[in-house]
């Protein structure tokens, strides 16, 4: 039996890929490249070939001992086939990844939505090892969700349950990357926090970040130093999206009464007052008996929880 398989997560803003030992889930060897440019199906194709031949070059690992290539793609997916059917971060639509990279690499290749990859990662390895009933919510580009029913993912009746990003928080709100107005993602993910800082800064207020990126992308890190330095602007749009998020949290704490909700993603890592505030008021926000059962915790495997799920989906369970 060959002992690796590779793990791909791919989201809006870089590309993460690793060689996964499968018994242990412990990630041997990793590549990561940007993707914030690499927009459409084309690019976004050559761009993960790219990123695994630079990890087989770089490797000690022979091709020959490896079983399989996973990915966990950011958007709407149909597994069987191995197609993106939508990532509106990516600017993808009906790409048959499946297909290509089988011919590309000689080995099978299988897909899932980024979130329900880095979840079963989490389930196998991490934060929800020995859990059965958990959502799991990472706050980044974008917002993405999964769900845990009875130890395996729930995908729903068209296979895309767990878009908690895309619930309603402003029926006349915010224009959301995916076609609506108001979504969550469009008011607590770093994207829509940096659209509000930019947004400020360009009315005229001062805010220090605007030195830290230097003309670049504003990241969790950039927020994180921000906050440190007490910037005003920074703070009141971060606290404006914990306000959001803990809201969406507690929806979903009052919808699923789960066991567990995991929480993950760049502004979770980063940031540990974003973690603790929103789970705070997620609290407060809830109803009272599930308020009491409710469990948290940060994603345990980081930034690998979906290299790590994505290489064990030939054992797929869901």
């Amino acid at each position: 039996m060959k002992k690796y398989s590779i793990g791909i997560d791919l989201g809006g803003t870089k590309i993460l890929a690793g060689i996964v030992e499968k018994e242990t889930g412990k990630v041997l060897f990793e590549v990561k490249n940007k993707t914030k440019k690499e927009k459409g199906n084309k690019k976004i194709t050559a761009k993960i070939i790219e990123t695994i031949e630079q990890l087989l070059c770089d490797s000690n690992v022979n091709k020959e001992d490896i079983s399989s290539i996973g990915i966990g793609l950011a958007g709407q997916v149909e597994r069987r086939e191995g197609i993106l059917i939508n990532a509106v971060n990516l600017d993808c639509k009906d790409l048959h990844i499946k297909k290509i990279l089988e011919d590309k690499f000689l080995m099978p290749v299988n897909i899932g939505n980024d979130v329900e990859v880095a979840t079963f990662g989490e389930l196998k390895y991490g934060a929800g090892k020995g859990y059965k009933d958990i959502v799991c919510i990472f706050v980044g580009t974008g917002i993405g969700s999964s769900i845990v029913k009875d130890g395996k993912i729930h995908l729903g009746a068209s296979q895309s349950a767990g878009e908690i990003g895309h619930i309603i928080v402003d029926l006349n709100g915010r224009a959301c990357a995916c076609g609506a107005n108001g979504c969550l993602e469009a008011y607590a993910s770093r994207s829509a926090i940096e659209t509000r800082i930019l947004g400020a800064v360009k009315k005229g207020r001062k805010s220090i970040i605007t030195e830290l990126t230097d003309g670049k992308s504003i990241s969790s890190k950039h927020i994180k130093k921000s906050l440190e330095a007490h910037d005003e602007v920074v703070t009141q749009y971060v606290n404006e999206a914990i306000d959001y998020l803990s809201g969406g949290v507690a929806s979903v704490i009052n919808f699923y009464n789960p066991q567990l909700i995991i929480l993950g993603g760049g502004l979770i890592q980063s940031i540990e007052e974003f973690y603790l505030q929103t789970i705070k008021k997620a609290r407060a926000k809830s109803l009272p008996t599930p308020a009491l059962s409710i469990e948290f915790k940060k994603a345990a495997l980081g930034d690998y929880s979906g290299v790590i799920g994505a290489a064990l989906l030939e054992e797929r369970v869901f």
